[in-house]
Formats: C-alpha cells, structure tokens, sequence
C-alpha cells in the first residue's frame, strides 16, 4: 500500500485548483506517486486504522446502545493523548485537538449498526446475531481515529482547535440533535462529515455543493372502514380496498404533482389489515416514507399525500387519518467548505466526482441547521448497496479518507481564521 501525496502539515507552497493529479492505483486505494519519505509512516498507521474498524466491526452495537463501541473509541483515543472532552453523553463521545483558542472546526463520524443478520462469511464478521455494521459506520469511526492521529501528530501547529463527534443514534435520527441540544457545536464555525460509497470506486471522493442527501419523513395512514363478514361485503366499508386504492393514488405524487426536475420517491412500504379469512377488518395502516432534496418540495409533497388520502377514502365511505414521524431535513453542502474540500482531495491525488447525491437520508444536515458544513462521498468499491446483509467495503479507502479529513480541518480552520479576520 503506497502513501498519500504530502499534505499542508510538511509543505510550504499553496495546492492550487486544477493541478495534475498523479497516477493512481486503485488495488492499492492510494496515490502512486505518493511521496515516500514521509514519516512517520501512514502505511503502519493505516494498518492500525484497519484493526480498529474491523474490531468495531465484530461487535456492533445499536442505536442508543453503543457502550462498549464508546468505550473502544475512548480507550483509542486517550492512548493518542487526545482529550476527551465531557458533555454529559450516555453513548457516543466528544474529544479535542488543538490549543482550544482560535475558530473550531468539527469532524463527525456516526457509530451505531443495524438489526441485519450478517451474511458477508468474512473472518471478522459480526459476532453478535442479528447486529451488523452494514452502513459502514464503524468505517467512518476508524476514519475519524485515523485522521485525529494524523491532526493530533501536528496538533503544535493546527491554527484553532478540531472537535471529534464520535456520534450514537444516526440510524434512528437522533444522535445528532442528542449533540446539539449537549452543546457540541457551541463555538463551531464548520462541521464536517464523510459517508461510503460502495458504488464509487477506492480512491474517488464525491463532493458536491447544495442538496446532496433527501429529507426523509415517515408516514402512517389508518383507514377507517366498518368491519363485515366477507361474504356480505355491502354491509360494511371495507378499509382494505379503500387503502389499496390509496397506494395506488399516492403515486401520481410524484408523477403528477411535483416537477420532473425536482427529485422525490413516495414509498408505501408497509400494508396491514385484517386477522382472519372470512372477516372484513374495520382498519387497514400503510406505512412508508417520503424522500426529496428540497423543503419546499417536501412540504408539497406532505399536503398532497393528506388530500389524497382523505379524498380517497371519502369516496369510498370511509376516513383516513394521516401521522407523520419527522426524520432528516436534506444535506445541503456549503459552497465554500466544498470548494475546499475540492482542494485538500486533489492535493492528495484523489479523484473527485462532482454531482454525487443519494435518495438516503441522514441526520448530519440537524448539524448544517446551526452551522455550515459539508458531507464527502468516500469511494469503497462495493458490491452490495448500505443495509444488505451482504455488505462490506475495501479498507484501502481508509487511508485517504483519514488524510482527506485531516486536510481538510486544517483548512477549514484557516478558512474560519481568514473570515473573522476579514469580519473584524
């Protein structure tokens, strides 16, 4: 495995936009040309950043209960001599780099794992039945491990102070407001945030301005009919036809009622109705969920889905009750951070793909609610999409993600120095 190009901590001259990438190998997921002589070196480094992610691999831990996987990320941590810092988190943790003086640049990685039945055969697959790390988040906690170490290493001459957000809960779209309301980002001036992408090849970063991940709601529509014995269906209104009929109408949404340059995905997901064979029920629930890039979509879409689910089951005589469950606004890149960002990855010899977005959701963009921020794509060639019990990712990506967010902080933080400069 060959190293990174040298980054800002060992060279004096500016990277420049545009400059000639060098060759590239992507058995060995880092540059060719990387230079050889720098110490120490990130080959050992990034070994012990690939034992990190498989041990969290091993025993993953779910939302809300990610104890031992926090007490492993402490344990790293303070054997670096990084500080921990207390807010009072049940799981999850927050530790420092830097003086504490000056702007204060945020790195964020989420933790937690899925209730997935892990079916990769691999030598350090998941131990614990029914748990997996199949979103690559215990990838996105040994990159963060990896990066401090780098940070920590330069920690002299970092211009401010870089805070690591070791977050629980992003599964469920809590961890992340968790955080917020323990006062992670007071005094943050930027947040960043890294995902895989299986379907982008080892060395390639995604990094686009704007919307690049979808606000996600969650929904249940009760249909209310009256129940009857089957074989007299006029007797009562039937809540399954009703409902039926729903789903089949909640389509036109996005084909009829949102522009086909706007991107959005209405998905019933879930029908129940009914315990026996000879019963009409008196109730049917769907469940699903709603996708788009933009608010003001989002907000169209929600007032559609309502009138067409109480038109529809009017019609049929029946009532239809719709409940939202509130999940993540989109992820929308600050154009500045993403220029930068641009920036550090050719200066490190990675490829970058612009307009990389995904219909998934996550819950980085609460923290782009407070502060600018901005959310990187890492390429892992993968075979399988997140949340398949048959995931797993290339480790060879991990190095330069490591070094890109290293890079990348210390940038960000010479951004946030230049404005308050600019502001005084």
């Amino acid at each position: 495995m060959t190293r990174v190009r040298e980054s800002l901590f060992n060279r004096t001259d500016p990277l420049r936009i545009g400059e000639a990438e060098p060759a590239y190998s992507p058995d060995a997921g880092l540059p060719a040309s990387a230079d050889s002589t720098a110490e120490p070196s990130i080959v050992s480094e990034s070994e012990e950043w690939i034992a990190i992610r498989r041990h969290l691999h091993r025993y993953p831990e779910l939302s809300g209960e990610e104890y031992e996987t926090t007490a492993y990320l402490r344990e790293r941590l303070e054997n670096l001599g990084i500080r921990i810092v207390d807010y009072g988190l049940e799981t999850g943790l927050v530790a420092e780099i830097g003086s504490g003086e000056g702007p204060i640049a945020a790195l964020r990685a989420d933790i937690d794992a899925l209730p997935i039945e892990e079916e990769t055969g691999l030598e350090y697959a998941s131990t614990r039945p029914g748990r997996m790390h199949a979103c690559g988040h215990d990838f996105h906690a040994a990159v963060l491990i990896g990066a401090a170490q780098l940070l920590k290493r330069r920690e002299a001459e970092l211009p401010g102070t870089v805070r690591l957000l070791f977050q629980p809960a992003e599964e469920r779209a809590k961890g992340a407001r968790q955080l917020i309301q323990a006062g992670v980002l007071q005094g943050v001036g930027a947040v960043i945030g890294q995902h895989n992408k299986p379907d982008l090849p080892v060395g390639t970063i995604g990094i686009t301005a704007g919307p690049i991940m979808a606000a996600s709601d969650g929904f249940t529509v009760t249909v209310r009919g009256t129940a009857s014995h089957a074989a007299v269906p006029e007797a009562g209104i039937d809540p399954i036809v009703t409902a039926a009929h729903i789903v089949t109408a909640l389509q036109t949404i996005t084909g009829r009622s949102i522009s086909a340059q706007e991107r959005a995905v209405v998905s019933v997901t879930q029908v129940h109705a009914g315990n026996t064979w000879n019963v009409i029920p008196d109730t049917a629930v769907l469940q699903g969920t709603i996708r788009s890039f933009d608010e003001s979509v989002h907000s169209r879409i929600k007032e559609r889905f309502a009138e067409i689910a109480g038109g529809v089951a009017s019609a049929f005589g029946a009532e239809a009750s719709v409940r939202w469950s509130g999940g993540p606004p989109p992820v929308v890149n600050d154009a500045a951070l993403t220029a930068l960002a641009g920036i550090c990855a050719h200066g490190l010899g990675l490829r970058v793909a612009e307009g990389i977005t995904s219909p998934a959701s996550e819950d980085f963009s609460f923290y782009q609610q407070q502060v600018p921020g901005v959310f990187l794509f890492v390429g892992t060639s993968g075979d399988r999409e997140w949340h398949h019990p048959a995931f797993e990712l290339n480790d060879a990506a991990l190095p330069g993600a490591a070094s890109l967010l290293a890079e990348l902080a210390v940038r960000t933080l010479l951004h946030l120095s230049e404005t308050v400069e600019e502001e005084a």
